[in-house]
């Protein structure tokens, strides 16, 4: 059974999108309100260009010969890292931000709905062992640590998996088990050991690199590690979470590769993410899916 759906986190005291638009995004992380670059804003912004810039503490301008880089125009005396906080019923977990050469700060708050989805499906499964793949700064790892998982964490940056160990002793978490390695080569070797997972997160990037090298183009990897994965996932008594965020890849991707990879008789509920501003648009941010066996 499949349902279509759009989600948006409906409880993150800590984040607020204020306003979007001009190809921009407005955002509040705690005290701190950054200005940076959305390609999905494609409106107008609801609010002057003198209210972004008396509001934006942080101003992130991109490099003109790599759109993909740029630097932080900072005010004077601002933290160059602070932390917020994220609660569900008994979950609380915390996040160390700071700026990135790529625009992020360490959290994808869009994803705080599938944190509620995995500690809530973790907390139904005894001894759940859970693999979170492409994991970054570790929001989905410490949601099923703080629902009594083991958690296998793999990302291909050492510095990231620095980050998310940072956070997860923030949050007086434990149960995590760090792997700097591609996503791809982890599977395959798990797959060859025969070993299995009650939950797997994937949040695949559009393109990157692995630890030594190993170029990741989506659309080439993407069903080879869906097959791999739904050789994983125990049959039953398991969850998984799928993200895309790649303009152009419809969540009717998501399902046709779970559907022909993962076991059958699974619940699918597959959409868009997105973030709600101020003047009620509503921001895409990916498309998702969760199954639940």
């Amino acid at each position: 059974m499949i349902s279509m759906n759009i989600r948006t986190p409906l409880h993150f005291d800590d984040y607020q999108l204020i306003d979007s638009g001009d190809f921009e995004k407005l955002e509040c992380f705690g005290s701190i309100v950054t200005r940076r670059p959305e390609p999905q804003a494609v409106w107008k912004k609801a609010l002057s260009e003198q209210e972004w810039e008396k509001q934006a503490h942080a101003y992130f301008k991109k490099d003109r010969t790599n759109p993909e880089k740029g630097e932080w125009l900072l005010r004077k005396g601002l933290p160059l890292n602070w932390n917020i906080a994220y609660k569900f019923d008994s979950m609380h977990i915390k996040f160390r931000l700071g700026f990135s050469s790529f625009k992020h700060v360490g959290i994808f708050p869009e994803q705080a709905d599938n944190w509620d989805f995995i500690y809530t499906q973790t907390k139904k499964i005894p001894q759940a062992k859970v693999l979170n793949l492409f994991a970054y700064t570790g929001g989905a790892s410490m949601a099923a640590a703080a629902a009594g998982a083991q958690v296998t964490h793999v990302e291909s940056i050492k510095q990231t998996v620095s980050w998310a160990n940072d956070n997860v002793a923030l949050s007086d978490l434990e149960g995590v088990r760090w792997m700097v390695e591609d996503a791809l080569k982890f599977v395959q070797r798990e797959v060859r050991r025969g070993n299995t997972y009650h939950g797997i997160i994937l949040d695949p990037p559009a393109y990157g690199r692995g630890p030594n090298g190993e170029k990741w183009i989506l659309e080439d990897k993407i069903y080879e590690l869906s097959e791999l994965c739904g050789k994983l996932l125990e049959p039953k008594n398991s969850f998984v979470v799928f993200n895309l965020y790649s303009m152009g890849l419809s969540a009717l991707v998501l399902e046709n590769l779970v559907k022909e990879t993962f076991p059958t008789q699974g619940t699918y509920d597959l959409g868009e993410l997105y973030l709600l501003d101020n003047a009620t648009r509503k921001l895409p941010l990916g498309t998702y899916l969760r199954g639940e066996w």
